[in-house]
């Protein structure tokens, strides 16, 4: 069997673009629900939204470089959390916010500012986390990832989205009306549909490696719940909020980390596993996480 560390999965230049396109659609359909009065009405009492970000983008970083020191994994399966804990909120989370009974509007304004804060945090904090480990730091040499590289690709696939629809919700709330909810649907549908067409073109890497990373990345989901609850009950959030903060915590942008991985590390076998398990594994443990809270109501 190959090393891992060798393997280059299969993924065409059209099919990053599609991802691209997928993962601004996503993007766009998250951000109709905003107006700018929602970032107003956060500055006048910030701190769930400072504690939710602290958690995004110091706690679970750095919970993921303790945990590679103990786990000592193989380099590119390393690289592939780091990477993952340095993106931003994955979009399903504010469904499953909404589902588990938390603040949705929080998670969504969580996601919108983190992915804006992506466009700085995720570049450095790949090239801090990874430089720190002798292993990671000799991938990120081979790649010579450029930062504001991925910077600019953060904001065009990501940022530019946010603002076209929150543009939109001000000027048209009646066709952001019509459009929101099935939009959030079609989107996360083609996502999922696009991770199950990757998966398959690669089905034969994901069968033989899949066990390297499967128990990896569900301690890992798991610590990025615990950490979000912690950060969160420190902060002395109340209930509502802080499972927002949870869960946003716990589900990651994997797709974006995908589209990092194809366009900056040529498909290295052992990161794009870890994100292609990511993404299917945090939705499946933030919508038991959801089920599970949604059976009581969160104190305000």
């Amino acid at each position: 069997m190959t090393p891992v560390d060798d393997v280059l999965l299969n993924f065409s230049p059209g099919s990053l673009q599609l991802l691209n396109g997928i993962l601004a659609v996503v993007m766009f359909s998250i951000a109709i629900d905003l107006k700018p009065e929602d970032f107003k009405r956060l500055a006048h009492a910030p701190k769930p939204l400072i504690a939710g970000l602290m958690s995004q983008f110091i706690v679970l970083p750095v919970m993921t470089f303790g945990l590679v020191l103990l786990l000592n994994p193989q380099p590119s399966i390393a690289l592939g959390l780091i990477l993952v804990a340095a993106c931003p909120g994955g979009n399903i989370s504010n469904f499953i916010t909404h589902r588990a009974g938390g603040n949705a509007a929080l998670s969504v304004s969580m996601t919108a500012f983190a992915t804006v804060g992506a466009i700085f945090l995720t570049p450095f904090n790949i090239a801090f986390w990874g430089n720190l480990y002798e292993p990671t730091r000799t991938i990120l040499r081979a790649t010579s990832i450029d930062p504001v590289s991925v910077a600019i690709t953060v904001g065009f696939m990501l940022v530019l989205p946010l603002i076209l629809g929150i543009v939109l919700n001000v000027k048209r709330p009646d066709i952001t009306a019509r459009l929101r909810t099935p939009l959030q649907w079609v989107s996360m549908g083609i996502f999922v549909a696009f991770v199950v067409l990757a998966l398959a073109a690669n089905w034969n890497y994901f069968l033989l490696y899949a066990g390297l990373v499967a128990g990896l990345v569900l301690l890992h989901n798991s610590l990025a719940l615990a950490g979000g609850y912690l950060t969160a009950s420190l902060a002395g959030l109340s209930p509502f909020n802080r499972r927002a903060v949870t869960i946003e915590t716990g589900i990651q942008n994997s797709g974006l980390g995908l589209v990092l991985i194809f366009g900056f590390f040529h498909g290295l076998g052992g990161m794009a596993v870890v994100a292609a398990f990511w993404g299917i594994w945090h939705i499946l443990s933030g919508m038991g996480l959801a089920y599970v809270l949604s059976r009581t109501e969160a104190a305000r």
